[in-house]
């Protein structure tokens, strides 16, 4: 007896509404509660993300932005300027706005988030719960240069600084080319930005760190919190973790399970799983 013809299964609204170039998304159960957008480093990807997947419950959906001009939108032109970024990651979640979210930023990826929250807020969209600030002091405070400008060799003194970048891949001219030619165009649009004056966001902010970040390490965090404490009129909480810019990595686990807990406590303490899960 053949079995009856179904018709294939229709995506749902929320799938349909998240089929962007922008968007990448590896979680989330069947009725999240929480959507935790990420936004990654300069010269970064959505895939830096993507081990979190593992170690979130299935509350938790994660979509991670992938910005042009990298792996398979290396083809698709770049933003010119921090706002035009700002506005493309807009439209791209907009229709995903219809639960509690957070936003993470690390690096250039951090300013890039204040910067949507801003252009939420004046689209008159729901803003953030929580903002996650990672490994660079505030939009506005952060010292910036001219490393766009810069040969190869500069570039990649300044990758080897942060860490993050295998030698491997510096050492192999084709993937050192596609680096360098995301890296570059990332460090133009935030060594060129100049973030507009502005009233402050309303949601707590949470910046983290390592101890021995170039960029943001424990004394410049001192200093209002890297200046993020004077962006918000909510609380602002700092976090250091041992470790470099990329502090992240090795503290993975840790910096999902802060993430988690600021959401709601019960994301980590509650149900038949501890969150979050080993990978």
């Amino acid at each position: 007896m053949t079995a009856p013809f179904l018709p294939p299964a229709r995506p749902s609204a929320r799938a349909a509404r998240s089929d962007s170039p922008w968007i990448r998304r590896w979680s989330g159960g069947a009725a999240p509660r929480f959507t935790l957008i990420c936004l990654p480093h300069a010269g970064g990807s959505a895939g830096f993300y993507r081990p979190w997947a593992a170690l979130l419950p299935p509350e938790v959906e994660l979509l991670a932005i992938q910005y042009p001009g990298r792996e398979d939108r290396f083809e698709d032109p770049e933003a010119v300027s921090m706002a035009e970024l700002a506005a493309a990651v807009a439209d791209s979640v907009a229709p995903l706005l219809d639960r509690p979210y957070a936003l993470f930023g690390h690096s250039m990826g951090s300013a890039v988030a204040w910067e949507l929250a801003h252009e939420l807020r004046r689209r008159e969209l729901p803003g953030p719960r929580r903002l996650f600030a990672s490994g660079r002091a505030a939009p506005g405070t952060a010292v910036t240069g001219q490393l766009h400008r810069q040969n190869d060799d500069v570039l990649s003194a300044e990758l080897v600084r942060l860490g993050g970048t295998s030698q491997e891949v510096l050492d192999d001219p084709g993937l050192r080319s596609l680096v360098f030619t995301a890296v570059r165009h990332d460090y133009r649009i935030i060594e060129t930005y100049r973030p507009p004056e502005r009233p402050p966001l309303s949601c707590p902010l949470h910046v983290l760190t390592g101890d021995t970040d170039p960029e943001l390490g424990t004394e410049r965090i001192r200093e209002r919190a890297g200046g993020w404490a004077d962006l918000t009129t909510a609380r602002t909480e700092v976090r250091v973790f041992p470790g470099d810019h990329f502090y992240l990595t090795p503290s993975r686990r840790e910096v999902v399970t802060t993430v988690l807990r600021r959401l709601d406590p019960s994301l980590t303490t509650g149900g038949p799983h501890t969150w979050p899960s080993t990978p």
